[in-house]
């Protein structure tokens, strides 16, 4: 009998030690907890008292400096060789927020000029169609050519396994790194046998449906996660308008010029009409916001920010969508006594209180 009461608990101690050495496609609520604490405290364990006695499984071993638009991350390990990449979202910066701001999208495929002599070129799906946030992907190649050498540095250590965490403009910026760090293992950047999982956190929108479909083809299976509290509003940024030449060639609507011209005159000259006037509303919605949000901030603000920053070539397309896996954070009646509905401060949602909150009592078991 005190055989079997000594050999339980070594067991289960055994089993929970197996189980935190994996790295698995899966959503993990202790990860996702554990990262969210991080990006707010720099340490795993989001309980005050709590920080004051144990012990953090997760040891700093960079932080970086602030590089870009304000963008910074910190690195972790454990010990059971894993990493954990850590992006720092928005803050109380006129060029932080600018990031946000320069939302007219570029190729997921192509070349920044940072400066006179720094030429970036980066890849981030396989579609030229694939279109993503010129802000973000500013903000994602500073963090890389920071993030690159560590990576190498602790794979020679023998680190295989990498986690990517970010909440808000961190998050969106996960996605990035995330795909830019896939397709830089594909070339050959880095070794084959070096594993990503991401958890993007209350994020924005990082780029259109091409780039969202490659993101999670590339992540399929569970290695993407977005986590997202549906009283946040955040998560529903930028701004989105879908043209008909943001759809595929093949969808029915794109075909209706060509449908009308078999048709008779009077039919003809009415849809052409209609059909004129609904693609040029949303063809001058986009021409505006990049024209503002593109061209005018470029030459007003960013390029003060950053002034080598060639203005990159922007694609006449404004349909941002959402990426990764969803994890649905939902409001209750009791969520909203805790956290009222008081729409005054805007932000009342997006922290991490909140998603804290609603991870644990909806997902903590």
């Amino acid at each position: 009998m005190k055989l079997k009461v000594f050999f339980l608990p070594a067991f289960v101690f055994l089993m929970q030690v197996a189980a935190a050495q994996q790295f698995q496609p899966v959503f993990d609520v202790k990860e996702y907890e554990a990262f969210l604490s991080m990006a707010h405290y720099e340490s795993s364990i989001p309980d005050k008292e709590a920080r004051a006695h144990q012990q953090d499984p997760y040891k700093l071993a960079y932080k970086s400096p602030e590089v870009g638009m304000k963008n910074l991350w910190w690195l972790y390990t454990n010990e059971f060789k894993q990493a954990v990449i850590v992006i720092r979202g928005t803050v109380g910066d006129k060029a932080s927020w600018m990031e946000n701001y320069y939302c007219p999208m570029i190729p997921a495929t192509g070349s920044l000029q940072l400066n006179a002599s720094t030429k970036f070129d980066y890849k981030l799906a396989e579609s030229k169609e694939a279109y993503v946030h010129a802000g973000w992907t500013i903000g994602m190649a500073y963090l890389v050519m920071d993030m690159m050498p560590k990576i190498k540095e602790l794979y020679q250590k023998g680190v295989r396994d990498f986690f990517i965490f970010g909440h808000s403009q961190g998050g969106v910026l996960s996605y990035l790194v995330s795909s830019y760090f896939y397709y830089q293992r594909k070339a050959g950047a880095l070794p084959a046998d070096i594993r990503f999982k991401t958890y993007s956190s209350a994020a924005p929108k990082p780029g259109n449906a091409q780039y969202v479909y490659d993101f999670d083809f590339i992540n399929k299976g569970g290695w993407a996660y977005s986590v997202v509290n549906a009283a946040d509003w955040v998560p529903e940024t930028p701004y989105s308008i879908q043209q008909i030449s943001d759809m595929n060639a093949v969808n029915p609507i794109v075909e209706i010029p060509g449908t009308l011209k078999k048709q008779k005159l009077l039919l003809r000259l009415v849809g052409n009409m209609y059909y004129g006037k609904l693609n040029r509303k949303t063809k001058r919605a986009q021409k505006v916001y990049t024209k503002i949000l593109g061209h005018k901030l470029y030459k007003l603000v960013i390029r003060k920010i950053l002034p080598g920053l060639k203005e990159p070539q922007y694609v006449s397309s404004m349909s941002y969508m959402r990426a990764g896996t969803p994890v649905v954070l939902m409001p209750d009646a009791a969520y909203y006594q805790k956290f009222g509905t008081n729409t005054a401060d805007k932000f009342a949602h997006h922290h991490l209180g909140p998603y804290l909150y609603l991870l644990q009592q909806q997902y903590g078991k």
